[in-house]
């Protein structure tokens, strides 16, 4: 009887406790900003001051981090009470709560010009001494892509290490990947422990984005690559004698802001030249925007930043990392294409693409439905898991709508059912835009116009039927680029004086190193393994220009990051050889300043810009200052006070940014306006070519603006000289939403030192 008084005793202890601990307050993650000149004399070190301030608000609570670079604080987990408790204290800036970031998911040294000969872009003995760092999902170091055949000793600039952890010895780093960390405390503490089943708790990639991305900025060539046959080549990354350093804060659950800016810090620390971003988190203010505050220190540090704008588009007010002191890139197309033609019963063909290698469908035409008619589910259309009834689909080539689940899924869906084939068509939200996929099953992907006349053959057909032919490689494939419908658009919608995105870059289709853990659709079943996988997204064409901009650095190590951007977007291209304007394939017209910012990239250009808009930390300061943040807002990035001169008028126009954003506003309804707007804008320039004469020329789509540039003419007679602009934009009224462009151009016969302008009325 005593021991049943006790087991009861125990059971009641025991769910009082599991009762309190439901009551408990929850936690969640923050990232603690502190003025660090504000530390107390009684204390010898900061961290020691954060401890103390931590234990005073909370008894459980622990620091996950300490930065001292990239922000000055720390992040640990705090319940509601104890946010505004440690909000109160003096010294503490801001306590940000933890975000989530998601990744922005060969023939390409050749497209971009750089296997011209060295007359246009010389060699460099510094171009080994670049560090480009990428923050990702790792890297599979046994790539060929990372092999440092060739390469002298690490640069005597490095402070990394190679972070040792579950399947990546110390051994995995040599002197082309000199420096591999992870990042996994924001993670856990959100999601819980890495599941080590899935994914390694270290540097190494088993997702393969990492690898993809870190190859293309600064992979060594390796010959003979290529998906399954398709694309064969040399593969190599844009600065491909560059180092490389990777830096994993993306796991399966996504890329929290507290593995991220602790990895800026150490790689600011580590001494990298060039930082690469592939993933965002929206669009919100800059200070509390842990990539735009880290960026920040970076871009001090003079290193170039460059980050994915993301891949919401065509949607207007669709970027991320809109901040000014990073580069935004956008996606564009190669000359590159994989066709596979859907050939129906009605002797009619319809190209598409595909990456598909395998057996190829039975000879002869074969059944064709409609995915709708043959599922069990009112979203059958989409080939969701289960959704189709396999005595309807047994046998025959299925069209399934794109949307929803990956595009790879479906075509596994349909042979899980027993058809042989898919055709994966476009819906509206992806017009004609044709991203190719390594499908498990004979397979193609077409637009939205093909896809509708398919349809239409199926439903007004009594026995429609189709096969589906593979022609492996396409090159020279014209117009090339064409703007990506998936890449992310302008305006900005956090300072519209600034346009964005900056320039694009090849982002669809390419060809990059990948993961020995992963098939090349990532998709569980899928048991294929492949050195080198093609995939698209701006995550792509941001390690395109982080290589660049290494290339561009190693040519000129004392240019600052500003001057590296002013070079890869002044040289920048609209328009193909015929003269006509980069066409926007979501859109089948003429793509945008919203669309691509400066133009499409050209590097061997970039090298010899002739002149640079160039940008301080001091003008950066002063383009927060023209924002009218708050003194607490400013330190939030620049870790220091600095108070803005209230004698000094500060405007956006008067920053020295390569593009121009001139926003308008509209007369209010039922007035009239009485006079022309006015805005003037100032821009400097500095001479890093020879001495020179430059005239200037305005292009412009906008008769509605009166443009006047003054002076006409610019003389520079030395290296390093500054001249100074200023431009007049007039216009009279326009009616809301309205967009035009134009372009200032400065040549001196030899250069071209080219801007857009973009202007809006709202």
């Amino acid at each position: 009887m005593g021991d049943l008084k006790v087991a009861v005793l125990i059971m009641v202890v025991a769910l009082a406790s599991c009762h309190v601990s439901s009551l408990a307050p929850e936690k969640k993650t923050y990232i603690v900003h502190v003025a660090k000149s504000q530390m107390p004399e009684q204390f010898v070190h900061h961290v020691e001051w954060y401890e103390s301030s931590l234990r005073s608000v909370s008894d459980t609570a622990e620091m996950m981090y300490t930065y001292t670079t990239a922000i000055h604080g720390y992040s640990t987990r705090l319940t509601d009470d104890e946010v505004n408790s440690l909000s109160s204290l003096p010294g503490v800036l801001s306590v940000l709560p933890e975000k989530r970031y998601e990744l922005h998911t060969t023939r390409t040294p050749l497209f971009l010009g750089l296997d011209r000969n060295t007359v246009t872009f010389p060699e460099s003995d510094t171009w080994s001494d670049v560090v480009v760092g990428v923050l990702d999902t790792g890297v599979w170091p046994e790539s060929k892509s990372y092999s440092d055949a060739g390469m002298g000793p690490i640069p005597s600039t490095w402070r990394g290490t190679c972070e040792v952890g579950a399947h990546f010895p110390a051994t995995s780093c040599n002197r082309k990947l000199i420096g591999a960390r992870f990042f996994a405390k924001g993670y856990e503490a959100a999601l819980g422990p890495v599941d080590e089943s899935r994914e390694s708790k270290s540097a190494r990639d088993d997702d393969g984005h990492g690898t993809h991305t870190s190859s293309t900025a600064g992979g060594s060539p390796v010959e003979g690559a290529n998906l399954l046959e398709y694309a064969s080549g040399t593969a190599r990354g844009m600065a491909s004698r560059a180092r490389v350093a990777v830096y994993k804060v993306c796991w399966v659950g996504g890329c929290f802001s507290s593995d991220i800016l602790a990895a800026m810090d150490k790689a600011i620390e580590d001494n990298v030249n060039v930082l690469s971003m592939s993933l965002g988190g929206g669009m919100s203010d800059y200070y509390r925007d842990s990539v735009a505050i880290g960026s920040f220190a970076a871009m001090e540090h003079g290193v170039f930043v460059s980050c994915s704008g993301g891949n919401a588009g065509p949607s207007s007010y669709s970027l991320s990392n809109l901040a000014p002191w990073i580069t935004t890139v956008g996606a564009g197309t190669l000359d590159r294409d994989f066709p596979a033609v859907a050939s129906l019963g009605n002797y009619k063909n319809y190209s598409g693409v595909s990456l598909f290698r395998g057996d190829n469908l039975p000879s002869g035409l074969l059944p064709l439905v409609y995915a709708g008619n043959v599922s069990n589910s009112s979203s059958g259309n989409l080939c969701m898991t289960g959704s189709l009834v396999p005595e309807k689909v047994k046998g025959k080539v299925v069209l399934c709508e794109r949307g929803v689940n990956p595009r790879v899924q479906k075509g596994a869906v349909v042979k899980a059912a027993g058809g042989l084939g898919m055709i994966l068509a476009n819906t509206e939200a992806n017009g004609e835009e044709l991203v190719a996929d390594a499908h498990l099953l004979p397979a193609t992907t077409v637009g939205q116009k093909n896809g509708d006349i398919i349809k239409n053959y199926i439903f007004t057909n009594p026995n429609p039927t189709a096969t589906i032919m593979f022609e492996g490689t396409k090159v020279e494939v014209q117009p090339s680029p064409v703007v990506a419908a998936f890449s992310s658009r302008g305006p900005n919608g956090i300072t519209p004086e600034i346009l964005k995105p900056d320039l694009i870059a090849p982002g669809v289709n390419i060809l990059a190193a990948w993961s020995g853990a992963v098939g090349p659709t990532g998709l569980a079943i899928d048991t294929r393994r492949v050195d080198f996988n093609i995939i698209s997204g701006t995550s792509m064409s941001c390690p395109h220009v982080s290589g660049l901009a290494g290339l561009v650095k190693g040519a000129h190590p004392e240019w600052s990051p500003a001057a590296i951007k002013s070079a890869l977007m002044t040289t920048s291209y609209i328009t193909y050889k015929n003269g006509q304007f980069i066409q926007d394939v979501a859109t089948g017209k003429p793509a945008t300043p919203l669309d691509y910012g400066a133009g499409h990239v050209d590097p061997v250009s970039a090298y010899n810009p002739g002149l640079v808009y160039d940008l301080t930390a001091e003008d950066y300061l002063g383009f927060l200052c023209a924002l009218k943040y708050t003194p607490s807002q400013i330190h939030l990035l620049a870790r220091r006070n600095y108070t803005c001169d209230s004698s000094k008028t500060y405007t956006l126009g008067d920053f020295n940014y390569p593009s121009f954003s001139v926003p308008f506003q509209t007369v209010p309804a039922g007035e009239t306006a009485t006079k022309p707007i006015v805005m003037k804008y100032s821009r400097t320039l500095t001479n890093v070519g020879p001495a020179g004469t430059y005239k200037v020329t305005v292009n412009s789509e906008a008769p509605e603006v009166k443009i006047t540039v003054q002076p006409e003419v610019l003389y520079f007679s030395k290296p390093n000289e500054k001249q100074s602009y200023t431009v007049t934009f007039s216009s009279g009224p326009m009616p809301s939403s309205t967009n035009k462009y134009a372009r200032i151009i400065w040549s001196d016969g030899k250069h071209v030192v080219a801007s857009p302008i973009a202007f809006s009325w709202s």
